[in-house]
């Protein structure tokens, strides 16, 4: 997801659905549904494709209600299998493929206008409006039923909206280029035309879409259209609502701020509103070369060095220098004022991002509002453990950066089924999301690992030296910092998580690490160790890459007490690599040519199928494939075995590291579903409830382009999706497609 601080990156600088009704739970149909099938049958197909052409969708057929329970008396229907498509063979075609017997469809894509008076989009350059328009970098997604007269549903399979997250733009220098006639201005200050249209591509859009016949399109004047961005007022909530650390200019009272920024991954509640994840929004600041000094040296230095904030940082796009209005202005995080609390200038406005943001997105009329009690950090997805009535919810996340931590959220209010309803979507967010404890994780060499809460009652936390807590919501401000007084591990980029419903198991993907090695040298280096245990070189070409370029999955199974358990069990499910890597170091999940993949970003279970979905951000294996979606039938947490790695060290010592090895996969558990445009991260994921429509998003195709060749498409690297037949001009543009069927069934069955 536009990842900063590492090898693969371009930036420098650092779901489960619930019944809502009164009818039988969700998850008693859903593992009802699970256990007759047979999750480990699907054939192994030789690979036979289909690629994404010019016209609409392929007939669906099938109802589009919600699948009924099986009446008791009836006997068993046939099991469904699972995986049962020939595997997509990797390529690097400017293209989406899929496989044979599935159709893919541009649905809607950077710069399409989301109300009937916006002009269609030019894609020159010198568009505007984009406060009406799709924004760019689609990113992670979720779909929200409608009913015919417009109401929330949880069964509806033929209208909806899909609430998306439009994370970043493609750019060179300092400049979004392909979004300006000419590429826009490289050289400070910035053109404050430039600036507000970049500030607008960012941030969130809510977008109805509906089927007609077996086509799916979105609806250009729906009245639940609605974006938010970088610029739109937000409230704060939660246990740092109020504090200090919130205090600027726009928000003297600390509870309100502007904007969402960097949103990648996404959460959706079991009461029905949306949660995006704030990710690399620190390198969206700039910081004065003396602000240091400016300060005082106090500790809010501290904390901003931690969130990659040096005195004398530039920021990634010079917003700041847009002009002297306050819009730009909020851009500089450096003490330019006189008032002991900040509330003359913008040195704390960095501290109101970085959250989970809670959206309702049947209601536009409502301020999104940031949950400070589950963490700031870079946020990714937020999953949520299976409801079950009396008890407390908990919410997994992961912190996208290099030698970062995985967290949990677990809600003080138990859950209760009257909530999968409520009259007041963002009310019932209060109640589970503003009060309860945030934990972090500690993961052991014997496979097993504890969750520690982050409280000033940690004496661990009330006693750090490197950085004085002043209460509670100094800590959530400034959860890395209490992370890291309470020495949780450190983890390969936790990125995307999600919960599996069939057995509540909790997978996060560690997309990759450069800064693993066998002989650390430096703070920001760590070796090996259990629940990252890799250090090998990759080679791309002459390249070489070094660390974990390749990145794996982790899963955890949790102890007594469930979502509220403080000690868990994991293992590594899967391991990215080539399938000829080493398979005695590298290639640990024996992964074959229909299955390899590298650095695994977005994951999500189907609701109804099971099948866990895996996405992926690379440039490690780029120069084989293109980024891709696998499909996947997990075990369990415990069906492999330990595996120890020797590394030999520059002392002439080995390095001993014991890991847990997940079952190696089979043909008939996991599969390569997809592979996208050249240059693109394929990222977001939402099916329909019925499981027979699947959105997915394709994000920055064409990214490596350089800024010189815009004016010669031939040198674009992608031309994807005008190449497809979709929309105006050659400029590449992130796009959701819609997948389905052409017989009319379930996605991947």
């Amino acid at each position: 997801m536009n990842k900063p601080n590492d090898l693969l990156c371009h930036v420098d600088a650092d779901d489960i659905d619930c019944n809502d009704s009164p009818n039988e739970h969700f998850n008693t149909i859903l593992n009802a549904r699970l256990s007759r099938r047979s999750l480990l049958r699907g054939s192994f197909a030789s690979a036979a494709t289909a690629v994404l052409g010019a016209t609409g969708l392929s007939a669906c057929g099938g109802d589009n209600g919600p699948p009924d329970p099986v009446p008791p008396v009836s006997p068993a229907p046939a099991p469904e299998k699972l995986l049962a498509f020939g595997a997509v063979s990797k390529s690097l075609a400017d293209t989406v493929v899929v496989p044979a017997g599935y159709t893919a469809t541009v649905l809607y894509a950077l710069g399409d206008p989301l109300s009937a008076t916006t002009p269609a989009f030019r894609n020159d350059g010198t568009d505007s409006d984009f406060e009406q328009r799709a924004g760019d970098h689609h990113d992670g997604m979720e779909f929200f039923g409608l009913t015919a007269a417009g109401t929330p549903s949880t069964s509806s399979s033929d209208r909806g909206l899909l609430a998306i997250n439009h994370e970043a733009t493609t750019d060179e220098q300092l400049s979004s280029f392909f979004l300006h006639p000419t590429g826009g201005t490289t050289t400070l200050p910035r053109p404050a035309a430039e600036v507000d249209k970049e500030v607008a591509l960012h941030g969130v859009a809510v977008v109805e879409v509906k089927k007609s016949g077996s086509a799916w399109q979105y609806v250009k004047e729906s009245s639940f259209n609605r974006r938010l961005t970088a610029l739109s007022d937000m409230e704060l909530s939660g246990p740092a609502r109020g504090n200090a650390l919130l205090v600027t200019k726009h928000s003297p009272t600390g509870v309100r701020t502007r904007g969402t920024l960097n949103n990648c991954g996404t959460g959706k509640t079991p009461w029905g509103t949306f949660l995006t994840g704030e990710e690399n929004w620190s390198g969206y600041f700039a910081r004065g070369a003396a602000d240091d000094a400016a300060r005082g040296n106090d500790k809010s230095v501290v904390a901003l060095k931690r969130y990659g904030r040096s005195q004398g940082a530039r920021s990634r796009h010079g917003w700041e220098t847009g002009g002297s209005d306050d819009k730009y202005a909020r851009w500089n995080n450096s003490k330019l004022g006189a008032s002991a609390n900040g509330s003359d200038d913008y040195r704390n406005e960095m501290n109101g991002m970085g959250y989970i943001v809670e959206i309702d997105p049947y209601d536009k009329s409502r301020a999104a509002r940031k949950r400070t009690g589950l963490g700031r950090f870079a946020h990714e997805s937020a999953a949520f453990s299976v409801p079950a009535a009396g008890q407390p919810l908990a919410v997994y996340m992961g912190d996208d950066s290099r030698n970062e931590y995985i967290y949990k959220w677990v809600s003080a209010a138990a859950w209760s089924a009257q909530d999968a309803a409520p009259a007041d979507r963002l009310a019932t967010g209060d109640k589970y999301l503003d009060n309860g404890k945030l934990y972090v994780a500690k993961l052991n060499a014997d496979g097993s690992g504890q969750w520690i809460e982050l409280s000033l009652a940690n004496a661990a936390i009330a006693a750090y030296a490197a950085y004085k807590f002043a209460d509670q919501g100094d800590v959530m401000v400034n959860a890395r910092l209490a992370a890291d007084a309470v020495g949780a591990t450190k983890m390969d980029r936790p990125e995307w998580c999600s919960v599996n419903p069939k057995n509540g198991e909790v997978y996060y993907t560690l997309t990759n690490n450069s800064n693993r090695t066998v002989n650390p040298s430096g703070s920001s280096q760590l070796a090996p160790d259990s629940a990252n245990p890799r250090a090998y070189t990759d080679m791309k070409g002459a390249s070489a890459q070094n660390g974990n370029p390749n990145g794996h999955i982790l899963r955890l199974k949790e102890g007594a007490g469930a979502a509220q358990a403080t000690s868990f069990t994991w293992d590594v499910y899967l391991f990215g690599a080539e399938a000829s890597a080493d398979a005695g170091k590298v290639n640990l999940s024996n992964l074959t040519a229909d299955q390899d993949f590298s650095s695994p970003d977005g994951l999500a279970f189907s609701p109804y199928t099971g099948i866990c979905w895996i996405q992926t951000d690379d440039g490690a294996y780029t120069d084989v494939t293109n980024c891709m979606m696998l499909a996947a039938i997990p075990g369990q947490v415990g069906d492999g075995g330990k595996v120890t790695l020797n590394y030999a060290q520059a002392s002439g010592a080995t390095l001993a590291v014991d890991t847990f090895v997940g079952k190696k996969a089979a043909p008939d558990t996991l599969k390569r579903f997809l592979v996208g445009p050249v240059g693109s991260e394929i990222t977001g994921i939402a099916e329909t409830p019925d499981g027979k429509t699947m959105f997915v998003n394709i994000q920055h195709p064409g990214e490596n382009t350089s800024q010189a060749n815009l004016a010669d498409p031939s040198k674009y690297t992608s031309q994807w999706p005008g190449n497809a037949g979709y929309g105006a001009g050659k400029r590449p543009r992130s796009a959701t497609i819609v997948i389905t069927k052409n017989d009319g069934g379930r996605i991947g069955s």
